[in-house]
């Protein structure tokens, strides 16, 4: 493993760093208190082509490996995790159809991520099955046709008041079914011109080819505010077998495979949020004078800023690793995975929160973006697995 990066991964940095630094961090505070989908963020991020990274070279013309995925994240992250969130979900949802796809449905299920800036959802948790995936209820049944029905509700579904295309897991012929399969479902495209920042109140799609998906309003979360989160009920979709990917009986193995992939992702995340934490801290501490010196040179903070240098870093390793692992398609990858994630929550939280206290009074403030960062970070420490599911993975890997 070579810690050196390619002069591709540097180019990517160094562009995602200047759009972060001129794009995203002069505006996010606003955008936060408003709530508001960065929509113009989103499509200047799709025209530098740091979206949808996981198409693969033949439907997209050139391909991009996970580590400098990783980076681009993680940079990313460094503005706002909720927009790293919403980019790094299209992924979640296509690569599935990258890795189990035939030709034909990446043609056609990936093909307009190329052409337009749209947003995928990924469609896994119900609100009676977050970390047992094998507790849902949503599910296919085959008509006399030969088509497939689809009807269920998803929860805590990114990008959903957005979305014009779903990446949906379900059971096979019952809601107690014993297998899982994975549908793509389109929907009309929503794209930056013709979609509204603010759908207070939800929404309804009625497909052409029958049946219809209701999007709930968007949930009214702690952090991570420019990631939109909604329920997602489909009532009635009609399926055809092309809109099944791989096996309609494997659909549980291939949530491992898209997690192995998406939490190096997720630590990605994590760090970037770190960095910028122990970033806006060490610049507050700095310029505020206490006791007659700078905040950062009294013994008990500068022991803090270092405690949050030494979990950015190791966090960044482990991250590091992940990726490579993932890249390599190592056995131990998953193990990999989720030992970064953990170590990327807890850094985000840790760096955070200790931020926040070393800004004081003021890092109570909403004004202030310690208080915002710390609001962020909370849900990296819960969504694509909560710290207890990956120590129940590593566990399981190392027994």
């Amino acid at each position: 493993m070579d810690f050196n990066l390619t002069s591709s991964q540097q180019m990517y940095v160094d562009t995602v760093r200047r759009f972060v630094r001129y794009g995203i961090i002069p505006e996010v505070m606003e955008l936060e208190k408003n709530h508001t989908f960065p929509w113009q963020i989103i499509q200047k991020a799709w025209n530098l082509g740091i979206l949808n990274l996981s198409i693969p070279e033949s439907v997209k013309g050139f391909e991009v490996d996970p580590v400098s995925t990783a980076l681009i994240i993680k940079e990313l992250s460094y503005g706002d995790t909720g927009i790293s969130t919403s980019a790094m979900c299209n992924d979640l949802a296509n690569i599935v159809i990258a890795q189990h796809g035939t030709d034909e449905q990446k043609t056609l299920f990936l093909g307009p991520f190329v052409e337009n800036p749209i947003m995928a959802s990924f469609c896994l948790t119900e609100p009676g099955a977050g970390s047992d995936n094998s507790a849902m209820t949503t599910y296919i049944k085959k008509s006399p046709d030969g088509t497939y029905v689809l009807n269920g509700s998803k929860c805590f579904i990114t990008n959903a008041s957005y979305a014009s295309q779903f990446t949906v897991f379900c059971k096979v012929g019952k809601p107690t079914g014993n297998f899982m399969a994975c549908l793509i479902v389109p929907a009309l495209p929503v794209l930056p011109s013709n979609s509204d920042p603010h759908l207070a109140l939800g929404k309804e799609i009625t497909l052409p080819t029958g049946g219809k998906i209701i999007i709930g309003k968007p949930e009214d979360k702690l952090g991570q505010r420019l990631s939109n989160t909604a329920a997602v009920t489909f009532e009635d979709v009609v399926i055809n077998d092309n809109q099944i990917i791989g096996d309609r009986r494997q659909g549980f193995k291939y949530v491992i495979d898209v997690l192995d992939y998406a939490r190096p992702m997720v630590a990605a995340i994590g760090v970037g949020l770190a960095r910028r934490a122990l970033d806006v801290t060490l610049e507050y501490t700095r310029e505020r004078k206490q006791f007659g010196q700078r905040i950062c040179d009294l013994p008990v903070a500068r022991e803090t800023l270092v405690q949050m240098w030494k979990k950015v870093e190791l966090a960044d390793m482990a991250l590091m690793k992940a990726a490579f692992k993932v890249q390599e398609k190592a056995d131990d990858r998953g193990m990999y995975a989720s030992l970064a994630k953990n170590a990327a929550a807890e850094a985000a939280l840790f760096c955070a929160n200790e931020g926040l206290h070393l800004h004081g009074g003021y890092g109570f403030m909403s004004e202030y973006e310690i208080s915002k960062l710390a609001r962020d970070a909370h849900i990296i420490d819960i969504y694509e697995g909560v710290r207890e599911v990956q120590n129940m993975i590593i566990g399981r890997e190392l027994i």
